[in-house]
C-alpha cells in the first residue's frame, strides 16, 4: 500500500513538472520547419547498396 502511495507521488510529481514546461512553451511555436525551397542545398536520398559507391 504505501510503494502504491510512494509511486503516485512520484508519477503527479513528474506530471506536474511536465505540464509546468509544457506550459512554457510559446504558442507560435513551431516544432516542424519546412522543407528548404532551394534544391542545391538538399541531397536526395538514395538506397544505399553493398559495394557501390554513393554517387553525389
Amino acid at each position: 500500500m504505501i510503494r502504491l502511495l510512494i509511486a503516485g507521488a512520484a508519477v503527479y510529481v513528474a506530471y506536474s513538472i511536465v505540464r509546468e514546461i509544457v506550459d512554457e512553451v510559446p504558442d507560435e511555436f513551431d516544432p516542424l520547419l519546412p522543407p528548404p525551397t532551394d534544391d542545391d542545398k538538399s541531397l536526395p536520398r538514395q538506397s544505399a547498396a553493398m559495394g557501390v559507391e554513393p554517387q553525389r
